[in-house]
């Protein structure tokens, strides 16, 4: 029986949270393995919502041991307020259901306030980030500076470390005109969470071997989207780490050959969060329809999402760079009552056709859309639960679909509840 490894297909917000979720019955382990509190999951079990945007899916379910791996980055602040929301809601979150990984890196309050120093100048990109410190965590950690979880457990060199950090760190709000971040504040901040978060980080990368060697069922779960990954995706608009299925093994300490099957979340059709190129938006009274319909917001953000048709040629493409092996259908309901649909087959740029999104945004904003056309359906695809129960138009919308983007559906879903799911292919007998 195959690991399965959940990835994004688009820009994010795909409904990733529920199908993780949904695995999440077949699995006995489930770890995140990029990304950090910046992508949010909403989860809708039995009619309660859980918002998640660090732990894992798995949380809420009893019985499994969630992960946060070392391609994660940490937020220790943010972490404990999810633990605290969700245990309010009754979900248990104890050292014997959740793993962090010692050697992930921190998110600290001067990550954030760079941040949005950046975000909010007048100078340089602006990718909309959700200034939650994301990526200047994860340059601290290419820059070898980073503090990271097991340094919570050593109190006596945090001083040193902190003074480290900050010598790159005040120096960048120096020329942002703020003032230099207060070390003795932030390591007495740090000493007084330690004790809440050290029973949590152990050495991530033996108890995922240990479960293999036991022949548990691994199920790794990435955030946000292929097409935001920072090699592969639409730099510069991007997240600062890898999304795509390659990267599940190195960010939670295993092998290349730990992932037996690839999941790849895929929206009916698509949304975008922030700012970057976005060929098959619309911003017209549909856009506004699929937008209300979808409820497309951002769980972490409250960001009001981009919306616009299936962009085929840009899924096929991300599919691919990302391994995918098949192809779960998430938000088919939100297209009911549409008398005719669009889906986006290839592109134009300068009047020559492209059957893929070429990597350079200089190239990306002259894009123009290809599309074609297909009949909508007027009765109800929500809940459904079989093959038998959609509308002949929806399963043709459906396999019309899965020929362009040269990948099978393995299953389809009707709702956000957790059980409103079309089955046919288990990743895990895959």
């Amino acid at each position: 029986m195959a690991d399965v490894a959940v990835v994004g297909a688009q820009w994010g917000d795909e409904g990733k949270g529920k199908i993780v979720d949904w695995l999440s019955a077949r699995a006995d382990v489930v770890a995140r393995f990029q990304g950090g509190h910046n992508a949010g999951h909403t989860l809708v079990i039995d009619g309660t919502t859980y918002k998640l945007s660090l732990l894992p899916s798995g949380i809420v379910r009893a019985g499994r041991l969630s992960v946060i791996g070392s391609g994660v980055v940490v937020d220790p602040f943010a972490l404990l307020e999810e633990i605290a929301r969700l245990e309010s809601q009754g979900v248990n979150v104890t050292p014997d259901n959740l793993a962090v990984a010692e050697n992930a890196a921190l998110i600290l309050p001067v990550h954030q306030e760079l941040d949005r120093m950046r975000e909010g100048s007048a100078a340089g990109v602006k990718i909309g980030t959700t200034r939650r410190g994301i990526g200047p965590a994860y340059e601290d950690r290419a820059g070898r500076r980073a503090l990271r979880a097991g340094d919570l457990a050593r109190p006596e060199t945090l001083a040193a470390k902190v003074e480290n950090l900050l010598v790159h760190h005040n120096a960048l709000r120096r020329g942002f005109g703020a003032p230099e971040a207060d070390a003795g504040a932030l390591v007495r901040a740090l000493t007084e969470i330690a004790p809440k978060i050290t029973p949590f980080v152990k050495p991530v990368w033996r108890l995922l071997d240990e479960a293999r060697r036991e022949g548990k069922r691994i199920l790794f779960e990435g955030a946000q989207g292929a097409l935001l990954d920072v090699d592969h995706g639409t730099y510069p608009y991007v997240t600062s780490s890898n999304t795509v299925a390659g990267h599940a093994a190195t960010g939670c300490g295993l092998g290349p050959r730990a992932v037996g099957y690839v999941l790849g979340i895929v929206k009916a059709y698509t949304t975008r969060v922030g700012e970057g190129p976005f060929p098959t938006e619309l911003t017209d009274e549909t856009g506004l329809r699929l937008g209300e319909r979808g409820h497309e917001f951002g769980t972490v953000t409250g960001r009001k999402r981009r919306c616009g048709w299936f962009d085929a040629a840009l899924v096929r493409q991300s599919l691919k760079v990302a391994g995918v092996d098949g192809v779960a259908l998430t938000k088919l309901d939100v297209l009911d009552g549409f008398e005719t649909l669009k889906v986006g087959v290839g592109y134009r740029i300068d009047g020559e056709p492209y059957d893929y999104l070429p990597a350079g945004v200089d190239m990306q904003t002259k894009i123009e859309p290809i599309y074609e056309t297909v009949e909508g359906w007027s009765a109800s695809t929500a809940r459904a639960r079989s093959w038998a129960e959609l509308p002949a138009q929806a399963v043709k919308y459906v396999r019309r679909l899965e020929e362009l983007i040269e990948r099978p559906i393995a299953l389809v879903s009707t709702s956000p509840e957790r059980e409103d799911v079309i089955l046919m292919r288990d990743p895990f007998q895959d």
